[in-house]
């Protein structure tokens, strides 16, 4: 039973209740802010909302970055033209440097804006990588402003690469945030809805023990990629002398995939042919 069946029934409760009808205006008031509420704080809502402002600072984001490399652009064009004709071949080779500047931080900022939904963190050189190209850009767009010793030069243009600059760090940080704003939510839900699932949940018996036992401490282990000994090694210690090996069984013991649980399979039955013939009888 969740929330938000609590809250219907103690609304039916309200109705079958012989009131006034003030009082049963206020008490069908409070069954529906209490539902509402219910709602509300439900872990799915919270999730659609967080990704709907995860979805408008994504734009707001990505709408400042793309306005402040372009508005770069000219700058970094007329730093590697140097003073080149105009419509030369050197003067539009100097409209690709900015761009392929560009493009390669776009990348690095998009590959993190996947891995920062799932919380993972990205290696340091990816780091070095976007902050090189940020410098790079920032010195080529103010590079004329300090040999001039123009100031104001200096102030305009560096406002763009520092915005851009700043924009990509904090971008990272509010999606780790946003994701943690959803974990959070659904925390506190399983927090509250804990008393009524172990009140309810159903008592296993002896025989299924041993199962669930292991079904939870392949979940308890810790997140870590599995190799095929790891799988191996598992399914020899769930094997008993009663159980007929198959690719079926090893999946469900070892939760490995389908394609995986034919060599598994194949691999422990051998070896329990082995130890068989080798011990004349009982591998164990």
């Amino acid at each position: 039973m969740n929330a938000i069946t609590r809250v219907r029934e103690g609304a039916a409760a309200f109705e079958r209740l012989p009131a006034a009808p003030a009082a049963q205006q206020l008490a069908a008031d409070a069954a529906e802010a209490a539902e509402l509420r219910a709602y509300a704080t439900h872990p799915d809502v919270v999730a659609l909302r967080v990704e709907r402002v995860r979805a408008e600072v994504d734009r707001l984001c990505w709408a400042g970055i793309v306005l402040g490399l372009g508005f770069t652009m000219t700058n970094v064009q007329s730093f590697a033209a140097a003073g080149t004709p105009a419509w030369s071949l050197p003067w539009l080779a100097a409209w690709l440097l900015d761009p392929t500047v560009s493009l390669v931080l776009l990348a690095i900022l998009r590959a993190e804006q996947v891995t920062a939904r799932y919380q993972v963190r990205t290696g340091a050189w990816t780091r070095r990588a976007k902050w090189f190209t940020l410098a790079a850009t920032y010195v080529m767009n103010t590079w004329h402003s300090w040999a001039e010793g123009s100031v104001s030069g200096v102030v305009l243009h560096s406002v763009p690469p520092l915005v851009v600059f700043v924009a990509a760090e904090a971008v990272t940080d509010l999606r780790d945030k946003l994701t943690e704003a959803v974990t959070a939510a659904f925390a506190e839900a399983q927090r509250r809805a804990a008393p009524v699932v172990s009140a309810s949940a159903p008592k296993t018996t002896a025989t299924e023990r041993p199962a669930v036992e292991r079904k939870q401490r392949n979940r308890s282990r810790p997140k870590r990629r599995v190799t095929f000994d790891d799988y191996l090694a598992t399914a020899r210690e769930a094997w008993t002398p009663e159980v007929v090996v198959s690719p079926a069984w090893v999946r469900e013991v070892t939760r490995c995939s389908r394609g995986l649980s034919s060599r598994l399979a194949a691999t422990l039955a051998a070896e329990l042919r082995t130890a068989t013939t080798s011990d004349g009888g009982d591998p164990r």
